[in-house]
């Protein structure tokens, strides 16, 4: 196995080492689904690393995470994937709208399923439940916020 081999399989596997931590421990971090819920999981991953607690400690943690990956950590953060109803929701409060979309090929959302997938992860209470208020993009459904 060559030297490039060897580190991209250290890379592979430290990439599914943080997906899988993320993914483990997103639903621990109340409210969910909420800007507070996200800088709560920060502050957990810092201290996590042995970042201290003091605000200049928090903040190099943060430069040192880098935009990229802050990006995609938030992006697995805010995603959840739904073997069962074949979908997958993209719902970071960053966004103006929720995303629902199929997992596998293009299809069209019955409003029914976008509700049942909502209920799942909890989004109800926090997005208009008005069908007439979603955008159907081809085979992806995007519903807005509620306004706080």
């Amino acid at each position: 196995m060559g030297a490039s081999s060897a580190q991209d399989l250290q890379g592979a596997l430290l990439h599914f080492a943080v997906e899988e931590l993320v993914r483990r421990e997103r639903e621990g971090f109340d409210p969910l689904w909420t800007r507070e819920s996200w800088a709560k999981f920060l502050i957990w991953l810092s201290l996590q690393c042995g970042a201290g607690v003091s605000h200049d400690e928090l903040e190099a943690f943060a430069h040192a995470l880098g935009p990229v990956l802050t990006g995609r950590l938030r992006r697995l953060f805010f995603e959840r994937e739904l073997g069962d109803l074949d979908l997958k929701l993209m719902a970071d409060p960053a966004e103006a709208q929720v995303l629902v979309m199929p997992l596998g090929p293009a299809r069209a959302l019955p409003e029914a399923e976008v509700l049942t997938a909502l209920e799942q992860v909890q989004l109800k209470p926090l997005v208009l439940l008005d069908s007439s208020r979603w955008q159907q993009l081809e085979a992806l459904v995007a519903i807005p916020w509620q306004q706080s």
